[in-house]
């Protein structure tokens, strides 16, 4: 049952990032056309002349801005849709279609119990929002995660079901949308009178991980990445990015909820003149990490790599370096040492956790879309200007962690290779260990091939002693020597080990009987001797 639920929450986890795939290109594109089209940017970086409103650019620029702005704004729908593409076993796309109905006859639902019950008025402020044209309540990301999930529930149950003959028509994958809008809207009349609570509480619990400070900054770091061997790691930090857990901010008289969605809202507002935590308190560290802290921990591999294999290792962790430079995926880097050294990732998910803190201590403000590499530094860091995001204090704190990396996984090589000398493999442990095994498997072998050469097994007994204790090793050995002597054999074990043969051309019975003494502990056959 725990295998199970661990299994159900991994895809769960990969089923988000199908919608999460989609984040760097709609981040681009909003990065680039809110840089190229904020008149304090362009007058910082003298292209006013150049870019300014009016220009050819500046229309380039406004379209890539406003393409890449409704992606974030119906990141719900691209959720719902997501996670029931990714959740569903088989039939995809009709899991898809399913989603974006149940994701639009939820809201519904949500928006006609608003109205009957008195409108906006008689809610919280900033519990309710726009959805694709549908007053209803602010559910951000999760309400998109729920349908998603729902409907795949829904779809791999039914999917293949057979209604009678007069039905048939809307049998199949063709049943999947209509039970999905029915089940929605029921569900999205239960919402209205539970999300409310719900969204006290997410709203609630956002503000006690963000007002424990520095330090809640710092066990979100550490959680995150000690989570990504079990693929959990987008179940845990996602509700911080896209949900009120994260936080929430008033942006251009609009309140937002969600990390990242605050540090958007803020990019496409003219007005902010330096970036605010809340908007990217639980992601700036990752640029300190990926940038300079992951690659000192390549290059100590590389430098403590023996010289005869320099040139392949060099080219793996080159490769992966650049991978986390560059984009911020550092999974290839990161597995590299993940089961070989687990002490060092634990170790590592700690200066994560620092990174994070400290990044939140200067007031370090920059955004990110999908992770935390050198393009999204460039769009969201360098672009926006230091006085907005203070991207610069990054170098120096990312020089201090690559030493870092570097002078403790260069250490723990030292020290990896110490134990290795002190301590043979398991490899070698186990070698011994057959080779032992098989030398006691001769010796009996010998024992009882000169029993059979010296006609002793005419006797009903014959005594033998032996320190082997365990009779299936006796089997073997017996069964090699009386192949080689051509006579057949039946094995069975008592108190003690028998084995029948039989000789054609000479006795026709051969007995040879191992006492259950032979098998005893050493204390127990001193006391049976006692006795």
């Amino acid at each position: 049952m725990k295998e199970k639920f661990f299994g159900v929450l991994q895809r769960v986890g990969r089923s988000f990032m199908l919608p999460i795939a989609i984040l760097p290109v709609a981040g681009l594109l909003l990065g680039l056309g809110s840089s190229f089209t904020n008149e304090t940017t362009l007058a910082t970086y003298n292209l006013l002349g150049l870019m300014g409103p009016g220009t050819v650019p500046y229309f380039i620029f406004s379209v890539l801005s406003k393409c890449g702005g409704v992606i974030f704004d119906n990141l719900p729908l691209i959720f719902a849709i997501g996670v029931a593409i990714g959740m569903a076993r088989q039939e995809k796309e009709v899991a898809a279609l399913a989603a974006a109905v149940s994701f639009l006859v939820m809201h519904s639902s949500i928006s006609a119990m608003i109205s009957l019950t008195g409108g906006v008025e008689n809610l919280l402020e900033g519990s309710t929002a726009t959805v694709l044209g549908i007053t209803s309540l602010q559910m951000g990301a999760f309400g998109g995660i729920i349908v998603g999930l729902g409907v795949a529930a829904l779809h791999n149950r039914f999917y293949k079901i057979r209604l009678p003959q007069v039905l048939s028509f809307f049998g199949g994958t063709r049943f999947v949308p209509i039970i999905s809008t029915l089940v929605f809207a029921l569900v999205g009349i239960l919402m209205f009178f539970v999300w409310q609570p719900i969204q006290e509480g997410i709203n609630a619990l956002g503000m006690v991980v963000y007002s424990s400070g520095y330090f809640g900054t710092f066990l979100f770091g550490m959680i995150k990445r000690l989570l990504i061997p079990f693929g959990l790691h987008h179940v845990f930090y996602l509700p911080f990015w896209q949900t009120a857990v994260g936080g929430t901010m008033e942006v251009a008289g609009t309140m937002v909820a969600g990390a990242q969605n605050i540090f958007f809202a803020q990019l496409a507002d003219p007005t902010v003149t330096h970036f605010s935590t809340a908007g990217t308190w639980c992601f700036t560290g990752e640029f300190v990490l990926y940038i300079f802290g992951f690659p000192g921990a390549a290059l100590a591999m590389y430098r403590c790599a023996k010289p005869e294999r320099k040139k392949q290792v060099g080219g793996l962790l080159l490769s992966a370096a650049l991978t986390s430079i560059l984009t911020g995926i550092t999974e290839p880097l990161e597995f590299s040492f993940l089961f070989v050294a687990p002490v060092l990732f634990i170790i590592s998910s700690v200066f994560a956790g620092l990174a994070y803190m400290l990044c939140h201590i200067l007031n370090i403000t920059v955004g990110l879309t999908f992770s935390g590499g050198f393009i999204d530094l460039a769009l969201f860091g360098i672009l926006q200007g230091n006085e907005k995001t203070s991207w610069l204090l990054i170098i120096p704190l990312g020089i201090v962690f690559f030493l870092v990396y570097y002078f403790v996984y260069h250490f723990s090589a030292f020290v990896a290779v110490g134990l290795h000398k002190m301590i043979p493999p398991r490899r070698k442990r186990l070698r011994h260990l057959s080779h032992l095994r098989a030398q006691k498997q001769k010796i009996v072998a010998r024992a009882v091939a000169r029993m059979i050469d010296n006609r002793i097994g005419r006797l009903a007994c014959t005594s033998f002693k032996t320190r082997l204790q365990n009779p299936q090793v006796m089997h073997v050995a017996l069964k090699t020597t009386l192949n080689r002597e051509r006579m057949r054999f039946r094995f069975e074990h008592f108190d003690g080990c028998v084995v029948e043969c039989s000789q054609p051309r000479q006795s026709p019975h051969l007995f040879v009987m191992l006492p259950a003494q032979s098998y005893l502990r050493p204390e127990q056959r001193r006391e049976k001797e006692k006795r």
